[in-house]
């Protein structure tokens, strides 16, 4: 009688709703040929995965390229149809697992970070010794791994957006817009490094993504200068804008609160910041001399009461404020019109738009 061929993977075994499960180590050379997920084309309700999201896979890949010393990821997540052997090796629950080589493995969880490594591995082979953990759970059918699927995302929750900023060390514009808080009082003061939307009784005004959003639009022209100098630039705008909106100063002297600044102005929102940031790369490119700090004046001549009716149909859509890409262009335009800089044929023809819409 012939032996079968079959895989072993040194394990760790578990117990978790009274069934096995295995915790394994599998180099990443293996995980493309040994993992699959399921073909996009099988109906949904045949499918035990969502259909690979072939937009995220480059984004992945390029993490893992390019940060080859430090990148990590968490375990991915299999299903296997087979009948599974484990042999204890060194105590009850340490030893192999072995698997039939004509199992079907399904991942569950994890199938970008298998198709990034695929990709990665064509530009670095040598990330094929390197390892990634593998947990495995017995398939006991479709209907199974269906289930898994959803509780394994049942309570996955993305962290909040400041608090990725606040934790990134590695992405530039995250190391930006940090050392832009610590250097404009204003903003050190009274920024939220943790929360992106503010509760209503917190005592700050900003979010950290707020100003992250913010001084990308600021610096879309400099995107090649050092970092200390957009640094120097970011923080020299956002510090003379500061100067002219005297509201803020309120807060930080505690004469009024942040609650009740940011319930009846839009100044301190995300969707206004971005736009005078948009509107403050035009103005740097007028003046690239530096002799722009005093034109910024004109923002004390802008009504920021929430109730100013110039904001619905702009930055707000029935009395609620918008984060839309179209309201930052709006609130851009705005805020350009009001520190006496031409607008582009795009925004014209947004203002045409609007008055258009008899607003």
């Amino acid at each position: 009688m012939a032996l079968p061929f079959e895989y072993l993977f040194p394990a760790i075994r578990g117990i978790q709703a009274g069934h096995e499960y295995y915790v394994s180590m599998c180099p990443v050379r293996l995980i493309p040929r040994l993992f699959s997920f399921d073909d996009e084309e099988i109906p949904a309700e045949m499918r035990s995965q969502r259909v690979l999201n072939k937009q995220r896979v480059p984004e992945i890949t390029r993490y893992i390229i390019d940060n080859p010393k430090d990148y990590v990821f968490s375990a991915i997540t299999v299903s296997v149809n087979a009948n599974v052997a484990f042999e204890s090796l060194a105590g009850e629950d340490i030893g192999q697992i072995k698997i039939p080589m004509d199992a079907r493995f399904v991942i569950n969880d994890g199938q970008h970070r298998r198709a990034a490594f695929e990709q990665a591995l064509k530009e670095n082979p040598d990330l094929g010794d390197e390892t990634i953990a593998v947990v495995f759970f017995l398939d006991l059918g479709l209907r199974r791994s269906q289930q898994m699927f959803t509780d394994l995302n049942r309570y996955a929750s993305r962290p909040d957006a400041s608090l990725n900023i606040l934790y990134d060390s590695r992405d530039k514009k995250a190391i930006l817009s940090k050392e832009v808080v610590k250097r404009v009082p204003i903003f050190n003061k009274l920024t939220d490094a943790e929360r992106s939307n503010l509760p209503v009784r917190s005592s700050k005004l900003f979010t950290l993504s707020a100003i992250y959003s913010a001084t990308h639009h600021l610096l879309v022209n400099h995107r090649d200068a050092d970092l200390e100098e957009k640094i120097n630039l970011g923080a020299r705008f956002w510090d003379a804008v500061s100067q002219n909106i005297l509201d803020w100063h309120q807060v930080l002297a505690k004469e009024v609160s942040a609650g009740e600044i940011r319930r009846e102005y839009v100044h301190s929102h995300g969707v206004t910041l971005s736009g005078i940031g948009g509107a403050g790369a035009a103005l740097i490119s007028i003046y690239p001399d530096g002799d722009w700090p005093e034109l910024l004046r004109g923002l004390r001549k802008i009504d920021w009461l929430r109730s100013n009716r110039d904001w619905e149909g702009r930055i707000m859509v029935a009395g609620r404020l918008s984060k839309s890409t179209t309201s930052i262009n709006f609130m851009t335009a705005y805020v350009k019109k009001a520190l006496g800089l031409p607008l582009t044929a795009e925004e014209e023809k947004l203002e045409r738009v609007y008055v258009l819409a008899g607003r």
